[in-house]
């Protein structure tokens, strides 16, 4: 299941009991399944489809105003708001984004169509250097969930704290990890956690998204020559930093200094979890247009790729 149809059921099973959540998009609803099931819209006329009690907020095509609308909405402090769009699209409202995270307000910015795994758009509409540039803006918690149960698991944390939360989501369909649901739910919350854990490990990989399970299958090729990899998914970077140091030294070993991490995207500041010794796999260049697993093909974010990275780090 895509992140981005996760996370669309997700909007409804928790609409139905939190009345005070409502959203939508800038005009990409469908794409980024951000429609409650059965909620009119959001419109000043009474009639079988709209209502000014409405929950489904139509925002136009203006990221920006999404962003300032979503913020307004937070400020007033009684009701839950999320608006969506493309990753991409993520620049266009920049400045709403960086609002809410100056005034730490509850604002949720659902993101989808994640990295070069959208496919056939081409490099105009395939995020880049978009995590790390939203990254870096103080206050803003930047989650990217690798399966339909860490969004799950994203979704609860977010409502059950304040301050804007950019939730960032996969196109394509991924497989959902085999790891126990407490262990994701719990992990989730605090940013990072081992998905995979061997009693002596050699190495660590750390990925988000969709290269979580990308991890996992070069950890079973290493697995089969003999080298043990632990496998960190760290889908929230702001929420791992924040927990206590004996939390992450338990994610993140720091006797372990082999370590690769892999983001397909720009590889900018991963060398702060790797180390000197570590080694990043992403993309500091622009995509191409073609189906989503060629490009991982061409642009090497292979599990044949990661597993030669760990031999590398710890060569």
């Amino acid at each position: 299941m895509a992140t981005r149809k996760a996370s669309g059921e997700t909007i409804n099973a928790i609409a139905a009991v939190m009345p005070e959540l409502w959203g939508g998009s800038a005009d990409l609803a469908e794409s980024n399944n951000t429609s409650i099931a059965g909620a009119k819209s959001f419109l000043p006329e009474d009639t079988a489809t709209s209502s000014p009690f409405g929950r489904i907020i139509h925002f136009g095509i203006r990221e920006h105003a999404m962003g300032a609308i979503l913020n307004g909405i937070a400020l007033d402090g009684l009701t839950r708001p999320f608006g969506g769009t493309f990753l991409v699209f993520s620049d266009y409202m920049r400045g709403a984004v960086r609002l809410a995270a100056l005034m730490d307000i509850p604002s949720t910015f659902v993101w989808t169509h994640d990295s070069i795994g959208l496919g056939e758009d081409g490099p105009t509409h395939q995020p880049i250097e978009h995590l790390w540039s939203l990254r870096a803006i103080p206050g803003l918690a930047v989650c990217r969930p690798a399966d339909a149960r860490e969004t799950v698991a994203a979704w609860t944390a977010i409502v059950q704290q304040r301050g804007p939360v950019g939730l960032i989501l996969s196109r394509q369909n991924l497989p959902v990890l085999d790891v126990d649901h407490q262990r994701v739910m719990d992990g989730v919350k605090r940013g990072g956690y081992l998905v995979r854990s061997t009693d002596q490990p050699q190495a660590v990989i750390i990925a988000t998204g969709s290269e979580v399970s990308l991890a996992l299958s070069a950890a079973d090729h290493l697995a089969s020559a003999g080298i043990s990899v632990n496998v960190v998914s760290m889908p929230c970077l702001e929420w791992f930093t924040a927990q206590d140091q004996a939390y992450q030294d338990a994610v993140l070993d720091p006797a372990i200094s082999a370590r690769v991490a892999v983001e397909a995207g720009s590889t900018l500041g991963w060398h702060r979890f790797v180390g000197d010794r570590g080694e990043v796999l992403g993309l500091d260049h622009f995509g191409a247009s073609a189906d989503g697993p060629r490009l991982f093909a061409e642009f090497n974010l292979t599990t044949e790729a990661v597993a030669n990275a760990v031999r590398r780090v710890m060569a």
